[in-house]
């Protein structure tokens, strides 16, 4: 049961969204066209790595459930992304663009697979390591925001996707910060992650993208 569960969320695992503080509207910018939105975006996030706090709200629908969950983020290109969730258990998900290790340090568990059947093309969080994915494989259109602060993007994958039909995409409108990304699967399932004080001038050391198993952990093989 551990394995689908996790299967699911690393597949709508998506990206970002920061702490709302309370901030004067009328000094917004101007609204921007969805074009010169992307190339700012892209622009930003142009960089070697970045890090991030977290905070995760996954519901399932037909359940009724909903689940809180908060850590850490570390990006670095090309491919390479580190997830520590501190609460409510520990889990590190790590890629280094080509394999992927899963440790449950509580279960003495790590599960191992192969990056790309996980967050190739963009899956996942892929495009945080590569941010000119989301033009690549997804048709992008103007979304609807609550919040004047942020421009909203949706986003549906250009290839048939079983994890995913849609991503709401929350962009701060002055510092082209991703900040928030809604995540919804086919049973209309939805996974909201906000990205917290994320740091662009911190570089993620190489080491903290590969995994060495600690002698006694149980090892099993994810399903590609």
């Amino acid at each position: 049961m551990k394995t689908k569960i996790l299967l699911t969320v690393l597949t709508i695992l998506a990206f970002t969204v920061s702490s709302v503080a309370a901030a004067d509207t009328a000094n917004l910018p101007v609204d921007l066209s969805l074009t010169e939105i992307l190339n700012r975006v892209e622009e930003h996030y142009d960089v070697a790595g970045f890090m991030a706090h977290f905070s995760q709200l996954s519901t399932i629908k037909a359940m009724d459930i909903s689940d809180e969950a908060s850590g850490k983020i570390f990006v670095k290109r090309p491919g390479k992304m580190r997830w520590e969730y501190e609460k409510p258990d520990r889990q590190i998900i790590i890629t280094n663009g080509s394999k992927l290790w899963v440790y449950r340090p509580d279960d003495n568990q790590v599960m191992i697979g192969k990056s790309p059947a996980f967050f190739g093309d963009g899956k996942g969080a892929g495009f945080l390591a590569d941010i000119k994915l989301l033009r690549r494989k997804f048709t992008i259109t103007p979304g609807q925001s609550k919040d004047a602060r942020f421009y909203a993007l949706k986003l549906r994958p250009v290839e048939e996707s079983l994890g995913i039909t849609e991503i709401y995409l929350y962009v701060s409108k002055t510092t082209f910060n991703v900040k928030r990304v809604v995540t919804v699967n086919p049973y209309g399932d939805k996974t909201s992650i906000d990205l917290i004080n994320s740091r662009f001038d911190q570089i993620p050391d190489d080491d903290l993208f590969t995994f060495e198993i600690p002698e006694g952990t149980d090892v099993l093989t994810l399903d590609e």
